[in-house]
């Protein structure tokens, strides 16, 4: 029989590369638009105007550069999210305007107008002049007498500006929250402080479900679920009095659901999210899903055959959307039987035979499809009385034990149920054809 005991060593393996890669992966995008006014009083889109932003919390001298296109709107993608950034706008024929307390993947159109000017570009060491001097606040517009248009328009930008500058607080704060509990509690994870881990991971998502490093923390939540289940699983298994034995395998039951839920949850919002321009930005998402597909067909086969059998489709989408994206053949092939191993723990028989004949297409000698095909096959026998499957469960089975070593210790209960099946039902392995040698005629 298959060890009672259950492993954690799958969670730990994705969570030693997830956490770097989520990490990194929080980045986003930067988008605003520049306009300016006119001599007639009218105010247009400034195509071509260059567009600097730079890091300010680590003052770099090299913008991220990138230009307006013919409506004015610009973009920059893949900027780090926990960053602090300035734009510079620069035109032709327009005075240079710097705008401060930006964030990156905020979803905010950041509304620029210049005024008329000189048309010079700033540097970085006449922006930081700039900024030190005006204690961070934006160029003052001409001096001229405003109108009440203008004066209208102008204050306009400045609520604008007011309110964007607040959002980027809150969205600041939330930040440093998730940050910080992304950090801990993967230091916690680590070190399998689960209890710890999914505390601080819970502490992030109150703080902002909507966040971009939201799914990260919900994906290493369904890692720390899943590993504390089955610790608390196997304790329930070792202890010597029935109490302690129901309440540790209660709790794992919980923590199965909780790490199923979590786990798609995480997937559910990294699928419905639009994928980045930016390469090195598409990447991390890709990355990003690839884990949380993992934890989630990891957490699922454990809630669907320890708790809820009647979840089992579930379960076949969080393996099938798994396998899918899965490119190491040997990660692939686990997962396969994983999935097949899934259905026979289900008790969904058929559907498990099915899944290892689909391992056996592949590779005829896979001892463990060999074995598990048979046992499925004679367990639908049994509950069909059907002796046409228990003819083929003897073929699969004999295949096996001829196949296995002695040492293989699933090969006794094989060899059990062969002498069972031909005692009790008169059912023998059928013996493979051989063909025919064919002689050539003189």
């Amino acid at each position: 029989m298959f060890s009672r005991y259950l492993s954690s060593v799958l969670a730990s393996l994705a969570l030693i590369v997830s956490i770097a890669t989520f990490a990194s992966a929080q980045t986003g995008a930067l988008r605003g638009h520049v306009t300016m006014k006119q001599a007639d009083g009218t105010v247009k889109p400034v195509p071509d105007a260059v567009i600097d932003v730079y890091r300010i919390d680590i003052f770099s001298k090299s913008p991220f550069t990138t230009k307006t296109n013919k409506k004015g709107e610009f973009v920059y993608a893949g900027l780090q999210y926990v960053g602090d950034y300035t734009i510079v706008a620069s035109a032709p024929g327009a005075q240079a305007y710097w705008q401060p307390g930006i964030k990156a993947g905020r979803d905010v159109d950041y509304p620029i107008e210049l005024q008329p000017g000189d048309g010079k570009r700033l540097t970085a060491e006449e922006l930081k002049t700039a900024m030190a001097s005006s204690r961070g606040a934006a160029p003052a517009a001409s001096s001229a007498k405003e109108s009440p248009d203008d004066k209208a328009k102008r204050e306009e930008i400045l609520k604008k500006n007011a309110e964007i500058a607040e959002s980027n607080k809150k969205a600041e704060a939330s930040n440093a929250i998730i940050e910080r509990t992304f950090k801990t509690g993967n230091e916690a994870l680590k070190v399998k402080n689960y209890d710890l881990a999914i505390a601080q991971y819970d502490e992030g998502l109150t703080a902002d479900r909507e966040h971009p490093g939201a799914p990260a923390l919900l994906t290493n939540k369904t890692m720390a679920l899943n590993a504390r289940a089955v610790d608390k699983y196997n304790a329930g298994i070792k202890a010597t009095d029935d109490a302690t034995k129901t309440a540790s395998t209660e709790a794992a039951k919980k923590d199965w659901q909780a790490a199923s839920e979590s786990g798609g949850k995480a997937v559910a919002i990294l699928k419905a999210a639009a994928t980045p321009t930016d390469p090195t930005a598409a990447a991390n998402a890709k990355t990003g899903l690839y884990f949380a597909l993992l934890a989630r067909a990891d957490a699922t086969r454990l809630f669907v055959t320890k708790v809820d059998q009647s979840k089992v489709d579930l379960g076949v989408t969080a393996y099938q959307e798994y396998i899918a994206v899965e490119t190491d053949p040997a990660k692939k092939s686990k997962a396969e039987h994983d999935l097949a191993q899934m259905l026979f723990d289900a008790n969904v028989f058929d559907r498990a035979l099915a899944e290892y004949q689909k391992i056996l297409a592949t590779n005829p000698d896979d001892l463990n499809a060999l074995l598990r095909a048979g046992q499925s096959l004679f367990n639908i026998g049994a509950i069909n009385t059907d002796k046409a499957k228990y003819q083929e469960a003897a073929n699969y089975l004999a295949q096996y034990v001829a196949k296995a070593p002695d040492t293989d210790p699933f090969k006794a209960d094989a060899k059990a149920i062969l002498d069972a099946l031909k005692d009790q039902e008169n059912v023998k392995p059928e013996k493979t054809a051989t063909p025919a040698r064919r002689t050539r005629r003189p």
